[in-house]
């Protein structure tokens, strides 16, 4: 594969926190704890080691032991649970949705930038070790944003009912689903090698857990990756206290609304990605996720009848902390809680809502993680490259929205001067001197000067654009195959690893895809890959 790398802000497709995120603006700097820099691990490494009981190990690997029972981990996957063992172990952790057949692109990109990490490390810090690691969101109750994946232009999608944790339902209606994926494949080596991946995924298994685990592991057991299920009884009751700061006195909806405060004030551009709620936890039993809130002293599970007082709220939390389930702000610190964690690897959505979180962590005595953005690629082949190549564009153009691109190009081939800048600009340096005039005469001509100098500067900008509308018919052929060749490579004008599943990919790399990636990706390098295959 050739590498070409784009800073992520020229991309156009980073919002302007996690491109000032990256760039280390300095009044970022208190919304999180050290930069991903290689350099600053070893302080990760002495403050996770003073922050992380040696009892929640036994815990956390007895939880792994008794959740891969039913799996074929490889050994290197297995070697790597007995590792959390030690107090020399850490964990490098990334998190995604149960979707279906891995649902975007990026769910390796996540996963490959969380493997890669660990290998430098142990480069780096060789009397440590460093085990990957992906959280299953099992828990989450939105089906509609898993229950599918695209193929070749076509949503794939699995139509069911369901409630509650996405992760319990069972895998009724799937078989209908393999039926129309395989048709569409062909019946090359590598279609075959799919299709056995996904009937044995989700046709011989019990529930969409089992299904994702065994999906991952199939993908990347051979890289020592540990899937883990946060439900899971026994690591819920490591979250007790914690939750009880969260349920009975408020303190991550206190601590996260004032960091969210002060993101406002740094900047109008930010966007807030999640908002806390008072109680940051839900009531989860089968078939049944919902809130918990609190009124005048009851605690009442939302939509239903369920009620308890404080009492015997607690009581329930001591009896079955496997029925309360963290919300997005609550599972981030349930995460660090139960992993000997350093780092933390997500999209930009992701990192946005950890950095509103810091000091709620401080508040609870819990280390907060380095945050690392993960790799983000586009992926080329040697067709589309050849197609590029012909029509003389440069990949990064290729990033522009649509009509900014087709203009840029035309603008560059045109073999005439569509470019109005220096008219404009002549024309501004022209009425300078007369608004000088003004002043020095009648100051009643101000309005008068600035009203004309905006009708003429309207004027060019319509010529302009006329010229180059023109100039677009002309170059119609060109226009259409560049336009081509851009949804190809975006589809519906979005990043490539936001659309595709890894399917397609797959279809003409077969089991080389992953093994090419993790060869090209460095984690570290806090730019945009393009790979051309």
């Amino acid at each position: 594969m050739e590498v070409d790398c784009i800073p992520f802000r020229e991309t156009g497709y980073f919002s302007h926190l996690i491109c000032d995120y990256i760039d280390k603006k300095k009044e970022l700097q208190p919304f999180y704890n050290r930069f991903p820099s290689i350099e600053n691990f070893e302080d990760q490494i002495k403050e996770k080691l003073d922050n992380y009981p040696s009892k929640n190990r036994k815990v956390l690997v007895k939880s792994l032991k008794e959740q891969y029972a039913k799996l074929d981990a490889s050994e290197l996957t297995q070697s790597n649970i007995d590792l959390l063992e030690k107090e020399s172990s850490f964990t490098i952790v990334t998190g995604h949705q149960l979707n279906l057949f891995t649902g975007p692109l990026y769910f390796l990109y996540k996963i490959i930038s969380t493997i890669n990490l660990t290998k430098k490390l142990k480069e780096r810090y060789p009397k440590y070790d460093f085990v990957p690691v992906y959280w299953m969101a099992t828990e989450d109750h939105d089906f509609d944003e898993i229950n599918y994946f695209n193929f070749e232009g076509q949503k794939v999608q699995w139509n069911r009912e369901s409630s509650g944790a996405v992760g319990e339902l069972d895998l009724n209606g799937l078989n209908e689903v393999f039926e129309i994926f395989s048709s569409k494949m062909g019946s090359s080596i590598n279609a075959e090698e799919l299709r056995n991946l996904f009937k044995t995924a989700y046709l011989e298994h019990e529930n969409l857990t089992e299904a994702t685990r065994f999906l991952a592991n199939a993908l990347f057991g051979e890289y020592g990756l540990v899937i883990i299920d946060g439900n899971d009884a026994a690591l819920k009751r490591l979250l007790i206290p914690y939750a009880e700061k969260d349920i009975f006195e408020n303190i991550p909806f206190q601590k996260v609304s004032e960091s969210i405060n002060q993101l406002s004030k740094t900047s109008a551009e930010y966007k807030i990605q999640v908002n806390p709620r008072e109680i940051n936890y839900f009531y989860i039993k089968k078939g049944l996720r919902e809130r918990i809130v609190e009124n005048n002293g009851q605690y009442q599970v939302n939509a239903t009848d369920v009620t308890f007082s404080k009492d015997d709220l607690k009581m329930e939390l001591q009896n079955h902390p496997e029925r309360f389930s963290p919300n997005v702000i609550a599972r981030p610190l349930y995460q660090e809680v139960i992993l000997p964690n350093l780092c933390y690897i997500g999209g930009g959505g992701e990192l946005a809502y950890w950095l509103e979180l810091k000091s709620y962590f401080e508040a609870m005595g819990i280390a907060f993680p380095i945050l690392l953005l993960r790799n983000s690629v586009l992926l080329i082949t040697e067709k589309q490259s050849k197609k590029v190549e012909k029509l003389n564009l440069d990949v990064k153009h290729l990033f522009l929205k649509q009509n900014s691109f087709i203009n840029k190009k035309i603008r560059e081939i045109s073999n005439i001067d569509i470019d109005f800048s220096s008219q404009k600009k002549h024309l501004q340096e022209q009425f300078t001197q007369m608004h000088e005039l003004a002043e020095e005469t009648d100051k009643s001509f101000i309005g008068a000067v600035k009203a004309q100098e905006v009708k003429q500067l309207k004027g060019l900008d319509a010529l302009e654009k006329r010229l180059l509308k023109a100039q677009k018919r002309k170059l119609k052929d060109h226009v259409v195959r560049m336009t081509d060749i851009q949804n190809e490579l975006f589809p519906n004008q979005s990043l490539q690893e936001r659309q595709l599943n890894f399917s397609e990919a797959y279809l003409e790399l077969g089991q080389g895809l992953v093994s090419e990636l993790i060869d090209q990706m460095d984690p570290l390098q806090l730019s945009f890959l393009v790979l051309r295959h």
